[in-house]
């Protein structure tokens, strides 16, 4: 009886011991505290989404203060970015100054004045109900500000007459026309038509001009101008079988080469990569460890040319985006380089990152442009 009971002791300090041992506790870089406890306050140490601003006036609002009405404006209720973090934000609540009975176990969110509202990733109301007790702290991890969801998207295609030419303006003219001489005098006289709209492709804005049906194949010498008021760029021969991207500048006119359109696998994850590794994989773990292949990760889906610039693409999967699965994602080389927690969200959107071999950060496609880095 003796030697089963020491036996059972010996088995259940292994399990526990192995148990231990099988996978160490993770504390990414967001997560650390970043101030001080105070005797009497409740600290909410706030992780803000990414593309607050370090300038952003972010309050929390709940019943306990009134809400959004009463609570804006009041230093109380304004949170502080951590001197050495601009992820990490936070607030002391003095539990004496809730009012009508409420606290925050009743619910609270994030209003941000230059933003607006914390929303869900399906662009609902949040209510947050984690709370600290008195003296200690938490992490609250909020999830998008309102003006995320507000960009503009043609909702159907738009119907062109005609050939189009886009025009990326960065001519310097407040006022821009378009005449064409040759085969004819296609868009009336001088000093010819006005932009026919504005459209946004693939990150990029774009002023076009509907070349009109009537007009397909005839041979043109296009002359951008400021609408008759002095000043216009040099003559830019086409023929009007194809679209047409140019880039217009002070000196004249030039081929944009425009965003590759490529049929992508759920939301995506862009690299410029300029790590100089022979090798890259994306890795993520979170509230699903190994999603989408153990380590390393995955390989590359493939790569495509944005607004001119190479990005080495993985495609996070249709299943897999729009869950509410929050993931770390850690780019390598499968040989004992990475980058930890390059991003970390909830495969609710593309990311763009540019990556050395020792750094990486978000970048937007639409006005990113390369500098000299080298891989270090």
């Amino acid at each position: 009886m003796k030697k089963s009971y020491i036996l059972h002791l010996f088995l259940l300090a292994l399990v526990t011991l192995f148990g231990a041992c099988s996978k160490e506790e993770i504390v990414f870089e967001s997560e650390l505290p970043r101030f001080e406890l105070r005797p009497g306050y409740q600290l909410l140490e706030v992780i803000v989404p990414w593309g607050t601003f370090v300038d952003d006036e972010i309050y929390i609002v709940g019943d306990f203060n009134g809400g959004e009405e009463k609570a804006v404006g009041d230093p109380r209720w304004l949170l502080q970015k951590a001197p050495d973090s601009n992820d990490k934000w936070g607030i002391y609540i003095n539990p004496a100054d809730c009012i009508d009975g409420y606290t925050l176990a009743d619910g609270y969110t994030f209003y941000n004045v230059e933003q607006g509202m914390e929303r869900t990733l399906d662009n609902q109301a949040v209510l947050h109900h984690e709370v600290p007790a008195v003296g200690e702290r938490i992490n609250v991890l909020l999830y998008r500000w309102a003006d995320y969801f507000t960009i503009d998207q043609p909702e159907t295609p738009i119907e062109h007459d005609g050939y189009v030419i886009y025009v990326v303006d960065n001519s310097g003219y407040s006022d821009l026309a378009l005449y064409a001489w040759g085969d004819a005098e296609a868009f009336g006289g001088w000093p010819g038509m006005k932009p026919t709209g504005t459209v946004t492709l693939n990150g990029v804005e774009y002023k076009y001009f509907d070349t009109g049906a009537s007009n397909e194949g005839l041979n043109l010498n296009l002359i951008f101008n400021d609408n008759g008021g002095g000043k216009q760029l040099g003559d830019y021969n086409v023929t009007l079988n194809q679209d047409f991207y140019l880039e217009l500048t002070p000196d004249g006119v030039v081929e944009y080469e425009p965003s590759e359109v490529v049929e992508h696998d759920g939301y995506t994850v862009f690299v410029h990569n300029m790590s100089g590794w022979d090798e890259l994989y994306l890795y993520m773990w979170g509230d699903v460890n190994d999603l989408n292949g153990g380590w390393p990760g995955m390989a590359p889906t493939g790569t495509q040319k944005i607004n001119g610039v190479e990005y080495v693409y993985f495609d996070l999967g249709a299943a897999n985006c729009d869950q509410g699965l929050t993931e770390h994602v850690i780019l390598n080389n499968g040989n004992g380089k990475q980058i930890d927690d390059v991003v970390v969200f909830a495969l609710d959107r593309d990311v763009y990152v540019k990556l050395t071999s020792n750094s990486a950060s978000e970048i937007d496609p639409a006005d990113y442009v390369p500098g000299d880095e080298e891989a270090e």
